[in-house]
């Protein structure tokens, strides 16, 4: 058997140039004609691209896309992986957005190693249609009794007088995007809209846009992106029902709203006055025990209201409070002596009206006389009826 030498450095050399070729030859190239896509939705845009030039080799392999977006003010990517060569999501307007794309091989046409492309970039603004100043002011939506919308704002700060302003809205489900039809007016001029019958609209994007029309100047867009879970005002509770459980406490009990969520999804703020003295508990029940600061408390007054917790929205809006329901003249320890003394006064009158009753029914006793003529004695014997 014949052995053949090999040198250790030329061995190790060899080696080296054989891993750095194999390295060489696994590449992938970034996907082609990646855009992000305005369809008119109000800030709900399309990332797409199309696959990648893949060599000969590697037709087989099944090719990932990692996009990563943001807006451009803000300092966190988020990071999708897919296979598909579209991606949707949505944004505000208001601010540029830029996204990039990569294209990532499959683990088992690279032999378990990470092999990715090289980024590809995009980047979308709306166009800059008038000054920054003829921006609507101060937009406010609350969304009321989960039944409808309600949003109002102010004219730009160097709106012309001829300015009017209209807004238009869009959610998931929507084929586009519509205009509002029931504007609230000031001076003839649009100053808030309000919406209703927003079926099947709860814990999606919900995008509005206010645009405006001038003779003089063009008037800048304003974009809108929330959920209306988020800003839910509901009806305060009714049916403040108050009971006593003992001289220093008292319970409370409430409806819950009306609404589509849960009785669970609402927490509640009761309010206590106690003569001059108020005070606020929170609870996510519809109950409530509550103790008496003093015992010679005259007045107790109760109210609550009600809003959407943490754990069915981000946030949420208080509702008005609910009428106050007063307990007055509340019994202390002292009181309910007195109390029990016309009591016993009542059972002691029952109980000698009784025994005059039992004494009236008893018999009479009859007297029957018998006189004995012979000896002029006279004698009677008592007999009972």
């Amino acid at each position: 058997m014949a052995f053949m030498s090999v040198d250790t450095p030329c061995l190790g050399l060899f080696l080296l140039c054989s891993l750095i070729g194999h390295s060489l030859e696994i590449k992938v190239n970034p996907p082609q004609d990646f855009e992000i896509m305005d369809p008119g939705l109000l800030g709900y845009l399309y990332f797409q691209w199309k696959p990648p030039v893949v060599m000969e080799n590697f037709k087989n392999c099944i090719l990932e896309y990692e996009l990563k977006y943001r807006n451009v003010d803000n300092d966190n990517w988020k990071t999708i992986i897919t296979r598909n060569l579209i991606y949707k999501d949505g944004f505000d307007l208001n601010k540029g957005i830029e996204g990039k794309i990569r294209t990532h091989l499959s683990e088992q046409c690279t032999n378990g190693s990470e092999v990715q492309s090289s980024w590809i970039e995009a980047s979308y603004w709306t166009p800059d249609e008038g000054s920054l100043e003829t921006k609507i002011q101060d937009m406010k939506c609350i969304y009321y009794k989960w039944q409808y919308l309600v949003c109002s704002w102010k004219p730009g700060k160097v709106a012309h007088s001829d300015t009017n302003y209209t807004m238009f809205f869009w959610y998931e489900g929507l084929d586009h995007a519509l205009q509002c039809n029931n504007y609230l007016r000031d001076n003839e001029k649009n100053v808030g809209c309000k919406l209703s019958n927003l079926e099947s609209s709860d814990y999606k994007d919900f995008f509005l846009c206010v645009n405006g029309s001038s003779n003089i100047e063009p008037i800048r867009p304003s974009y809108t992106v929330f959920q209306l879970q988020n800003i839910v005002k509901p009806l305060p509770p009714e049916f403040l029902h108050i009971s006593v459980d003992s001289s220093a406490e008292i319970r409370m009990k409430w409806s819950t709203p009306g609404g589509p969520i849960p009785a669970r999804c609402y927490t509640y703020e009761v309010g206590v006055r106690e003569d001059d003295i108020t005070w606020e508990s929170s609870t996510d029940k519809n109950d409530m025990k509550v103790k008496k600061k003093t015992n010679d408390s005259e007045e107790l007054c109760f109210f609550v209201r009600s809003k959407v917790n943490i754990y069915c929205a981000d946030d949420g809006i208080w509702s008005e409070w609910s009428e106050e329901e007063c307990w007055e003249g509340y019994p202390g320890p002292d009181s309910k002596i007195i109390f029990l003394i016309p009591i016993c006064l009542f059972f002691v009158f029952l109980l000698l009206l009784l025994c005059l009753i039992v004494e009236k029914e008893e018999p009479e006793p009859t007297l029957s006389f018998h006189m004995d003529l012979n000896k002029e004695v006279y004698s009677y014997e008592e007999t009972l009826c």
